[in-house]
């Protein structure tokens, strides 16, 4: 283990656990991955076998991500990846990502009805295509065993919860009876001309020979206990770290070769196992040969080659692909911090824009509540007159508080933050907010880092950009589409109601649904509900047309179909390529009667308190606005005192996959009102399990009851 101390009774259970399903299994890496209290993350408890770099990339995912894991818990499946190419296919973010060869089995984990997380299981690429039986069984086996452990914690008021970085586990030693085999086994290694290190599961040197040291131009003990492109800045490099990488994750062999400062030409050949890496050290000029089954890369020869750490490069391409799949300023804060923080052990960021020479939090996360609330609003703080020359679109870094007051003097340090990093935000040559990443104690910064954190400002200024015009584009469009729903319904004796309109889950455009009820007469109204096609600003403002269209026409007197017939011509003259669905229902509340006409809607459910409820089957016409001269037929309804009528759009109960019959034959089994039930609380009742998806389409329910009167 990392820390000093065992963990838990709980997490020990856990990491026993995936130990096991490890060596049953025949993997080589595992890792378990524990839902959130919201249930949109997951996060990596523990894990065994990763290298913490991409540990730490993998740590946070959201539910929605297109990755295996996030895959498997979505869909309470088990999500096999046979190889590199397989995991294109399905998941080609992930590819891209980590573009070594691997198969991988993730398992949903569920116990007591509930779905806890996911076991993440890896295996060298090529071994076979598919699980064996008893691969499987073992498979499932472990993680309905992990999910035992997860709902007892549970019932005992101890929760098992994810720490702040995964727990990482060493795999256990081999036992010797000789407390002196390794210093033998040394000792022989130590005869052969080539030479040898042995790393630990997170690529620290645990063993260096004679040979070796010398090789590399350095002493053993100053490599002992680091790992070895910390020890040797030349093996800095991409290179190094991506076949170290590509051993270890693979399970293959991996070649590269180098120059020392001695000018030696080696050749770094790396063995991995389930313990770690063994590397053999050889000098090209003395017959060292990188063939032989590894994959071999060359390291650049000098430092001015370099064009920094793989860990980088890799972490760069996975956050690009992330960023690319957020559309609001939220989502894009949300990316950045799940995958900023952790790799690069970040306590806090935020992005800050300044509107009126004030300073504004757009976004944060780590900063507390106080912490925001002391940016926001805040004049700009200047920097000393010295230091204009200060460039403030060029990124800047400040290793201690003491440094930050020598450039700006009245700066806030809140939440005893002791590091920053100023990383501007540029689009189209000039700065528009600034990214502050803030670290709670002294943080030097590498030549390196600052170069990958200036890079990480123009991914976020990319995304953050496209973000805030797609919000302003949206924001724009819903304000529309709100002024144009009616604010309030009109009370009409004898007649309840209630009405709820659920926008589409945020980041998706805005629709064109829209409802009314019309005062008629003291004892009769109409009550309409529709959908105009398309998801934009133009969809919106259609929708305030149609509604007035209807408005004017019922008032005047004109029947149901008459109603739906005069606006079908109207809206082929004003939007021909835009079709409208529409239900209107004429309500007599002295006869206790409903006559309804259609254009293409969905049909009206009719419920009573201790009856099934009835799907009123109306015979549809055209969608307004496809030929002007379609006429509507009317269908005569009884509403008895207590009866329940429901109109209702297409959001309500679209899923992928699912038959509209049948998605509307659900929506009425799940249809109960009751006497004198509250209307409020049955609209709550069809709307809350879709709220509660990933809806891609705005919802609208109107739901009418005669009293009696």
């Amino acid at each position: 283990m990392r820390e000093d101390t065992a963990p838990p009774p709980g997490p020990q259970r856990l990491d026993n656990l995936l130990v096991q399903a490890i060596t049953r299994t025949g993997a080589h890496i595992g890792a378990v991955y524990l839902l959130a209290d919201d249930g949109r993350m997951l996060l990596m408890d523990v894990q065994l076998g990763m290298p913490a770099p991409v540990a730490m990339a993998w740590a946070r995912l959201r539910l929605n991500d297109p990755v295996p894991i996030a895959a498997a818990v979505r869909d309470d499946c088990l999500v096999w990846i046979s190889g590199r190419e397989d995991l294109a296919r399905q998941f080609p973010a992930s590819a891209l990502s980590l573009p070594y060869h691997f198969a991988a089995a993730v398992c949903p984990i569920r116990g007591g009805g509930r779905t806890w997380g996911a076991l993440l299981l890896l295996w060298p690429a090529g071994r076979a295509r598919t699980l064996s039986r008893a691969q499987l069984d073992a498979v499932e086996a472990s993680s309905s065993a992990l999910g035992d452990v997860l709902r007892e914690g549970d019932a005992r008021g101890t929760p098992i919860t994810p720490g702040p970085r995964p727990r990482i586990l060493n795999p256990r030693p081999a036992r010797s009876t000789d407390p002196d085999a390794h210093l033998v086994a040394l000792g022989c290694l130590n005869r052969l001309p080539e030479g040898y290190c042995a790393l630990d599961v997170e690529g620290r040197v645990v063993l260096v020979t004679e040979p070796a040291a010398h090789l590399l131009s350095v002493h053993a003990a100053d490599l002992r206990g680091r790992r070895l492109d910390e020890a040797l800045p030349w093996l800095d490099d991409p290179v190094y770290e991506d076949r170290y990488r590509a051993a270890v994750v693979s399970r293959r062999a991996t070649t590269f070769t180098g120059r020392s400062p001695a000018g030696r030409l080696l050749t770094f050949r790396l063995f991995p196992g389930l313990t770690g890496i063994t590397v053999r050290v050889t000098d090209t000029g003395t017959g060292g040969d990188p063939a032989g089954g590894g994959t071999g890369d060359r390291v650049p020869q000098t430092p001015g080659d370099r064009p920094g750490r793989v860990i980088a490069l890799h972490e760069m391409l996975h956050l690009a692909t992330t960023l690319a799949r957020a559309v609001t300023a939220q989502e894009v804060i949300d990316l950045v911090a799940d995958h900023v923080m952790p790799v690069y052990d970040v306590q806090a960021l935020a992005i800050l824009t300044t509107k009126g020479g004030r300073m504004r939090v757009a976004a944060s996360r780590g900063y507390s509540r106080q912490a925001v609330d002391d940016f926001d609003g805040r004049p700009v703080i200047p920097p000393l007159p010295e230091r204009q020359a200060h460039d403030a679109a060029k990124p800047a870094f400040f290793a201690t508080p003491e440094e930050l007051r020598e450039t700006y003097p009245d700066a806030i340090t809140s939440d005893d933050m002791k590091a920053w990093a100023f990383l501007p935000l540029i689009t189209s040559g000039r700065p528009f907010a600034t990214c502050i990443l803030a670290y709670d104690r002294p943080h030097r910064f590498s030549v390196d880092e600052r170069a990958t954190l200036t890079a990480l400002a123009g991914l976020i200024a990319q995304a953050f950009e496209r973000a805030r015009l797609y919000d302003v584009k949206h924001q724009l469009a819903q304000c529309l589409q709100s002024s144009l729903l009616p604010r309030t319904l009109p009370e009409i004796p004898g007649l309840d109601l209630a009405a709820r309109y659920v926008p589409a889950t945020p980041g998706m455009d805005i629709g064109g649904d829209f409802f009314d009820l019309i005062r008629l007469s003291d004892t009769q109204a109409a009550a309409v509900i529709g959908d105009v096609q398309g998801h934009d600003v133009t969809a919106a403002a259609l929708m305030g047309q149609v509604r007035t269209a209807i408005h004017a026409h019922a008032t005047a007197g004109a029947s149901p179909g008459e109603v739906l017939a005069h606006t079908n011509r109207l809206l082929v003259e004003l939007a021909p390529d835009r079709f409208t669905s529409c239900l209107y229902a004429s309500l007599d509340l002295e006869r206790h009667t409903a006559c309804l006409a259609s254009a293409g809607h969905l049909p009206p459910l009719l419920g009573r308190p201790g009856e099934p409820t009835r799907v009123v089957e109306t015979t549809a016409g055209l969608l307004l606005g496809i030929d002007p001269e379609a006429e509507y037929a009317t269908l005569d309804l009884d509403l008895p005192a207590g009866a329940v009528l429901t109109l209702y759009t297409d959001g309500l109960i679209e899923q992928p996959g699912l038959d509209l019959g049948d998605a509307i034959a659900d929506l009425a089994e799940r249809f109960n009102p009751t006497r004198g039930g509250a209307l409020r609380d049955l609209a709550e009742s069809l709307i809350e399990p879709a709220a509660l998806e990933q809806r891609t389409d705005d919802i609208a329910v109107l739901l009418l009851r005669c009293s009696g009167r």
